[in-house]
């Protein structure tokens, strides 16, 4: 059993709390995202159900013809807007606090631990789903992309790619980035991490 995942941070969205869209800087960061799977022998795109994701999502489905779906285990740990009357401070340190303490269950959404599980079991069905050679491209977020990374992988591994992984995880999949995995038996490989690339081709 194998598959090629491409793990995709949804683009810059609107800087307001709650479920917003992609701004118009992130159209664009979307639309340079989608050419990149043009050529790419995609099977699904698959979202998080926040609107940043879906609206990003959208554009390659369009482009690579496969069918895109919606997967509630795609949304991110916590979003701002989640809990009533939490300010943007507040969301923060909470955030921090889920983290570094990785098993903290925050008053509203997920642990860090939990949170890369949700991604970990999607991904496994997705490749017991698949043909030979394809790709999925999971759109989701950066805060659970990191998640799932530091579950799976060790912390000698992620230094390999970026120094101090785990310290500066927070800060380290900017918007539209790509990171591919290759699954194979049982084991994950990181064959690219957090490329931004594509966002500078024509």
């Amino acid at each position: 059993m194998s598959a090629n995942f491409y793990l995709v941070r949804h683009a810059i969205k609107e800087k307001a709390i709650g479920d917003v869209p992609i701004a118009k800087e992130g159209v664009a960061q979307a639309q340079a995202t989608a050419r990149y799977f043009r050529s790419l022998p995609v099977q699904a795109v698959l979202c998080s159900p926040l609107r940043r994701a879906k609206d990003t999502a959208a554009f390659i489905a369009a482009v690579s013809f496969a069918p895109v779906s919606e997967d509630i285990r795609l949304r991110e740990r916590a979003n701002w807007g989640d809990l009533p009357g939490q300010s943007f401070d507040e969301f923060v340190a909470m955030w921090d606090r889920c983290t570094r303490e990785r098993d903290f269950l925050p008053p509203v959404g997920d642990s860090a631990r939990r949170a890369g599980e949700r991604l970990s079991a999607c991904l496994m069905e997705l490749a017991e789903s698949s043909r030979y050679d394809s790709a999925f491209v999971v759109v989701t977020h950066g805060g659970l992309i990191t998640d799932f990374l530091v579950n799976e992988f060790s912390e000698e591994e992620l230094d390999f790619w970026q120094p101090q992984f785990i310290i500066r995880q927070s800060s380290l999949i900017p918007e539209c980035s790509i990171t591919k995995l290759i699954y194979k038996t049982g084991c994950y490989q990181i064959e690219m991490f957090a490329s931004v690339n594509h966002l500078s081709s024509p």
